[in-house]
């Protein structure tokens, strides 16, 4: 019979402020001073697991063993994600609406996206290249809101982008805030699943028209597991879910920016080297921080290592902390993008976007989408345009979620290369 080993706590009543003051790294330091992979704690006055590591990655993305139907903090539904979305479905009925979402990401439309935003990416230079500075950070979230709504198949109107950009930046930079920056996060999300109710009525009643092969066009008409179409609110969510993360992309594209300006000597690697992009993306998502964890409910009770999880109990994966876990990565706090020429992908120990199968499992289904794009505004900031890089607040602090810095990233003098063919 399995030996039960009490599971180490933080002690006190309530971990609340405490997460919100370490952020990224609350369950880090934890492992870290407890000197353990799983420990319990307090947060909004509920008992939580903690687990970190790739083991521990393996266990959460167990689909027979863990469950997202109430897990997720209502805060985030009201802001990042949506009441009935996707991400809070288990089991046939996730898979079968997770399809959807893979449909609309298959290699031929993530094609179809980069051509649409190499078009945004150029026009956008043409337009930093006549103003004396631009604040980087805003100006790709509203190339990527153009460029997103067009690839499903609603062009908005260039009067709209900014309104839209607003309204989808808000859902992922107020998730976490606390006061009236979460309470406006929640506005603009209201304001935006409005208008794609609307949409999604408009268009069921032939007064809009859409290309039937559009994503668009696919989402408005999914059938759930019953065989009925979404309620026009849940097909508006997840519309939001489709082009909200892709606007979302900005925060990495920020982090290549800062990546090339702390490490400027990474630049030459990747002028000598095409297949470096590829080693300097990777260890751009795992070392700038993006999501902090992610939660999920034990479906039943079980043993993990000895320790004793009951059914029903809040569970945290450390995403953060599992990319900087010492036991992964040799001398994780350094910026060492060589280390992914020996890698082999496992799908548990780098886990920005989530672990596992990302047909099987929540995976986040627009990774490939997010390395890809992330590809070619590498491309466009190595080889397309000169700029320069203000002196600025670059720091990005481990309590802020997402991490953006305070300057969001100002550039000067953005030129096009003389060898860019427009």
């Amino acid at each position: 019979m399995e030996n039960i080993n009490q599971i180490p706590k933080d002690e006190g009543i309530d971990h609340s402020l405490t997460l919100l003051k370490e952020g990224y790294e609350y369950i880090l330091n934890r492992r870290k001073n407890l000197q353990t992979d799983i420990f319990e704690t307090r947060i909004l006055g509920r008992k939580a697991i903690c687990l970190g590591g790739k083991e521990a990655a393996r266990l959460f993305y167990d689909e027979t063993k863990f469950q997202r139907q109430d897990a997720v903090p209502n805060r985030l539904i009201e802001t990042l994600f949506g009441k009935n979305s996707v991400q809070t479905l288990d089991g046939e009925a996730h898979q079968h609406r997770k399809k959807m979402f893979l449909n609309a990401l298959t290699e031929e439309k993530v094609a179809n996206f980069l051509d649409i935003a190499k078009i945004e990416w150029e026009k956008a230079l043409d337009k930093w290249s006549k103003k004396e500075e631009i604040i980087f950070y805003e100006e790709v979230k509203t190339l990527l809101c153009k460029a997103a709504f067009k690839w499903i198949g609603y062009p908005i109107y260039e009067e709209n982008a900014d309104v839209f950009m607003n309204e989808l930046g808000a859902m992922f930079e107020s998730s976490a805030a606390i006061g009236i920056e979460h309470w406006m996060g929640r506005i603009k999300r209201n304001q935006m699943e409005k208008k794609m109710e609307q949409l999604v009525e408009r268009i069921r009643s032939n007064k809009v028209q859409v290309h039937p092969d559009s994503i668009l066009h696919q989402f408005v008409f999914y059938k759930d597991l019953d065989g009925r179409q979404l309620d026009a609110e849940t097909a508006a969510v997840e519309i939001i879910n489709i082009v909200q993360p892709v606007v979302a992309i900005s925060i990495y594209i920020n982090f290549l920016v800062m990546a090339l300006a702390h490490f400027p000597h990474e630049r030459v690697k990747l002028k000598q080297h095409p297949d470096y992009a590829h080693f300097f993306i990777q260890e751009v998502r795992r070392f700038y921080p993006f999501l902090p964890f992610v939660a999920a409910r034990a479906k039943s009770s079980f043993t993990w290592n000895g320790y004793a999880i009951q059914e029903g109990t809040l569970v945290l994966l450390d995403i953060y902390g599992t990319n900087h876990d010492p036991n992964l990565w040799n001398n994780p706090d350094e910026f060492q993008p060589e280390r992914f020429a020996k890698w082999k992908d496992d799908r548990f120990s780098l886990i920005p976007q989530g672990g596992g199968n990302v047909k099987t499992t929540h995976r986040c289904p627009g990774e490939q989408l997010t390395i890809e794009m992330m590809n070619l505004a590498l491309a466009y900031l190595l080889n397309k345009m000169d700029y320069e890089v203000p002196e600025q607040d670059l720091y990005i602090t481990k309590d802020d979620i997402p991490s953006i810095p305070k300057s969001k990233v100002i550039l000067r003098n953005v030129k096009r290369q003389k060898e860019s063919i427009h």
